[in-house]
């Protein structure tokens, strides 16, 4: 594999909405919908929605580091949903919609903790960073009707509303970051 090429997970509510940010970003290659940061193997999307496997909905991030810095990923993921809120994104509740970043390195880890830190301090959010930043242990694949969501059911009254004001935002304040 290319020295260049890193991945990261994202847990920022409903995967569906986490998916379809990253897709449009400039230099991700890859972004894969699944679960992570729980203890059940091979979760099912009706038992994770329940909210008893401990695991996340969350997006594998496969990017070029060529093309996009992880700095960049954290400040589109920090500005597309609420660390603020506990186990909550919008009208979705439970564990499964918790705010998370799984790394898949020490440097990641020093970043990402690096980045919370300056977000912290300069007090960009109202309330504290509830974001849970741990090792990456597992991920697992959701199924195939889960990927690519938002591309293939824009009518969707969930995507229309819940979905659509996020890429809104994207298009707004990351142009630059967009393929």
């Amino acid at each position: 594999m290319n020295k260049n090429i890193k991945q990261l997970i994202f847990a920022g509510g409903c995967f569906w909405c986490t998916e379809a940010v990253f897709q449009r970003l400039d230099g991700v290659k890859e972004v894969v919908p699944g679960f992570s940061g729980g203890t059940i193997k091979n979760p099912a999307y009706r038992e994770v929605i329940t909210g008893r496997t401990g695991h996340a909905e969350a997006v594998k991030v496969i990017y070029d580091e060529e093309k996009i810095q992880l700095a960049e990923l954290l400040e589109v993921f920090f500005g597309t949903h609420d660390p603020t809120t506990l186990n909550k994104q919008g009208n979705d509740v439970g564990t499964q919609y918790r705010s998370a970043i799984y790394y898949t390195s020490e440097e990641q880890r020093e970043q990402i903790e690096s980045f919370v830190e300056i977000l912290e301090k300069e007090k960009v959010f109202d309330n504290p960073i509830v974001t849970e930043i741990a090792a990456f242990t597992a991920f697992y694949e959701a199924e195939t009707e889960h990927h690519d969501f938002y591309n293939q059911h824009t009518s969707q009254p969930y995507c229309q509303f819940i979905i659509e004001p996020k890429l809104k935002k994207l298009r707004t304040y990351y142009s630059d970051k967009l393929k």
